[in-house]
């Protein structure tokens, strides 16, 4: 059977193919081979640079043919690689050959092809092209995490003065504004965006076990490590790690992974939240022709987005908690099962920009239900009984929480009027009394408003 679409066995590049478009180019066995095709590169330029006599020949010219390999990198010339490993059963080897083959018609090069690869282990490529991998996919990842940020934060400031009945536990509470409760998750958004962009990014090229033993033997006279460094952090942008075994630890992964699980898990908990506020009646979705809800019940408009949502971050996260706590853990020097679940990475943040792609749409289908909410607000009254306690605790009235307690735990029909009744007969100031009096549910919100144009 032909791949497609319509054959693919995960749903990341048939049914969701076009929603993880943006992450072929940075996870996909093409954007590894291309990175290491890069870190090759830049390692034998740099090396070119460090006063090798034998590598002195390298021009200017020689340094463009070398990056033009990678700006002109195909999956044409992917698959020259992958028909090289083949032989090799090696697929970092297979990079090296590849590179060798593209500069032995070049008569300056040439002469240099054994320093291509020059005192490397396979994992110093591999390390530092995840990384380069990572710092693409957080941005990709970042930027849509923005867009949702600011989609929320604009319901928090538009509805801040919308007075909502809150819900503890299932029940009536103390009121909120509408903007408010978006306000808490535009602000726990960004907490964990401003986390995961402060993730330090890691990458090591330092030979077989961390020694640069290779190094030393061949150039004793060299500071392999400043040179190292100097690779890392000032051609590749990466951060360099100073102690590793022959991979990098991968610990900047597991946190990178878990403050993204984190967010994750804050979209989760929104979608929830907004599913409920929508079977309360607070919100509409829009309405598109031709769409339906159910196969059977012609009336359904189903908050499908947020389900969607909810069920392809649960996935997300299944991924990155499983590379977060398995990446971590080598036997001794190394052993090989980081490398197949590394391969894994571009399949969690895939599930997660489906995840922020059916957000996107169920948020841009919120359409607020004034007179819902209100309606929800103006007839439960019992909510002023933690107002009036507090008042009465204030002025020293005897067992305030007990009166209210016997006067609304668990009833029906607690109106304004049964409430006037119970005020106009305590013993306190007037202008506390009246200050009461004058409060209703959809007044009794604190600082909510402020709290929702802050955000």
């Amino acid at each position: 059977m032909d791949l497609s679409s319509l054959t693919a066995l995960s749903p990341l590049d048939g049914r969701y193919a076009r929603q993880t478009d943006a992450l072929r180019e940075i996870f996909s066995e093409y954007a590894f081979m291309k990175a290491r095709v890069q870190v090759e590169t830049e390692w034998l330029i740099a090396l070119s640079e460090f006063g090798l006599p034998e590598l002195s020949e390298i021009s200017e010219h020689g340094k463009a043919f070398l990056r033009g390999l990678v700006t002109n990198f195909t999956v044409e010339s992917c698959q020259q690689i992958k028909d090289i490993e083949k032989t090799t059963n090696h697929d970092v080897k297979a990079v090296e050959y590849w590179i060798k083959a593209q500069v032995a018609h070049d008569a300056e090069l040439a002469k240099a092809s054994e320093f291509v690869h020059f005192s490397c282990t396979s994992e110093d490529i591999n390390n530092t092209s995840h990384a380069l991998m990572l710092t693409e996919g957080r941005k990709e990842l970042l930027d849509f995490l923005k867009k949702l940020h600011d989609t929320v934060a604009g319901f928090a400031h538009e509805w801040a003065e919308v007075p909502m009945l809150a819900r503890t536990h299932g029940q009536h509470a103390s009121p909120t504004t509408v903007g408010k409760e978006f306000a808490v998750f535009a602000v726990r958004l960004q907490r964990v965006m401003d986390a995961i962009a402060n993730v330090q990014i890691l990458a090591k090229m330092n030979g077989a076990v961390g020694n640069f033993n290779a190094h030393i033997i061949a150039y004793p006279e060299k500071d392999w490590e400043a040179f190292s460094r100097n690779v890392i952090e000032n051609r590749l942008h990466l951060s360099f790690d100073t102690h590793t075994i022959q991979i990098q630890p991968h610990d900047y992964m597991a946190e990178l992974f878990q403050e993204i699980t984190r967010a994750n898990t804050i979209l989760i908990d929104m979608d929830r939240d907004i599913w409920g506020y929508i079977s309360l009646g607070y919100f509409h979705q829009k309405l598109k022709a031709g769409e339906v809800g159910s196969s059977t019940m012609p009336h359904k408009v189903n908050p499908i987005d947020f389900e969607n949502s909810e069920g392809n971050l649960g996935m997300a996260n299944a991924f990155l908690n499983h590379l977060a706590g398995k990446l971590p853990i080598s036997r001794w020097q190394r052993d090989l099962t980081d490398s197949t679940v590394l391969r894994n990475m571009g399949v969690a943040f895939g599930y997660c920009f489906v995840g922020y792609n059916a957000l996107e749409r169920g948020l841009g289908k919120l359409q607020i239900n004034l007179p819902a909410i209100a309606a929800d607000i103006d007839s439960a009254w019992e909510v002023l009984a933690e107002a009036i306690q507090t008042v009465m605790r204030r002025y020293g009235v005897p067992k305030p929480y007990e009166q209210l307690k016997a006067l609304t735990r668990g009833k029906d029909g607690i109106t304004e009027a049964v409430l006037a009744d119970f005020i106009q007969k305590l013993e306190i100031p007037a202008e506390a009394k009246d200050r009461l009096l004058k409060l209703k549910p959809s007044t009794y919100i604190g600082k909510a408003v402020e709290l929702a144009k802050r955000a």
